[in-house]
C-alpha cells in the first residue's frame, strides 16, 4: 500500500516540481482528509511539506498545505522518548505540532531529517526527547531498514529478560 501511494504522490505531486521524495509518514488528523508529512530534495534543498491527499470524483489528488526548509529547521522534539507517543514538534519560525500514526513513523521521520541533514544542510539540528539509539548513524541498530532493527533490538531485550528471569537465584 505505501510503496503504490508512493509512486503515485512521486508522479503527481514530487516530480512535476523536479522533487525527489526521500520519506513520508501519515499524521493523525480530526478531518476527513488524509495529510502526510514528507521530506523531498530539489537543487540541493531539502524540503519537508505537509501534504492534503482527497479524492476528485475518481482520482487521487495531492495538494502541499505547508512547506519548509530543511535548512530553517531548529529542532525537531520527539516530547517524551521514554514513551510510545506519536506526537512531536519541529520548530521553524515557529512550533508545528505533528501527530504521527506511530511511535515508529515518528523515528522513521526524524531519522530521515537527521541523513537529509547529513548529507545537504550540514548543519547543527538540535535532536530533543528522542532515543539517540533509533535515530543516530554509526550505531549498531541503525540502517535504512531502522523499524525492523527497532523491533529486533526490543526482541533482543525481551530474550534476555526472559533468560534472566530463568535463572536460578543464589
Amino acid at each position: 500500500m505505501s510503496s503504490l501511494l508512493k509512486e503515485d504522490m512521486v508522479k503527481k505531486l514530487f516530480k512535476p516540481q523536479g522533487h525527489t521524495l526521500c520519506e513520508f509518514i501519515e499524521t493523525k488528523s480530526k478531518f476527513k482528509e488524509r495529510f502526510y508529512l514528507c521530506t523531498s530534495v530539489a537543487k540541493e534543498e531539502v524540503h519537508i511539506s505537509l501534504v492534503k491527499h482527497f479524492r476528485a470524483c475518481l482520482d487521487e489528488k495531492y495538494e502541499v498545505i505547508e512547506m519548509w526548509l530543511l535548512k530553517d529547521l531548529v529542532y525537531i522534539d520527539g516530547k517524551e522518548p521514554e514513551t510510545d507517543n506519536p506526537h512531536f514538534d519541529m520548530m521553524f519560525d515557529e512550533v508545528c505540532n505533528v501527530e504521527a500514526y506511530s511511535c515508529a513513523s515518528k523515528y522513521a521521520f526524524a531519522r530521515s531529517l537527521v541523513k537529509l541533514n547529513t548529507l545537504y544542510t550540514k548543519k547543527d539540528i538540535k535532536v530533543i526527547n528522542f532515543d539517540s539509539s533509533y535515530i543516530e548513524e554509526g550505531v549498531i541498530w541503525s540502517s535504512n531498514n531502522g523499524d525492523c532493527l527497532v523491533l529486533m533490538r526490543i526482541c533482543f531485550y525481551a530474550s534476555n529478560l526472559l533468560c534472566l528471569s530463568l535463572c536460578p537465584m543464589p
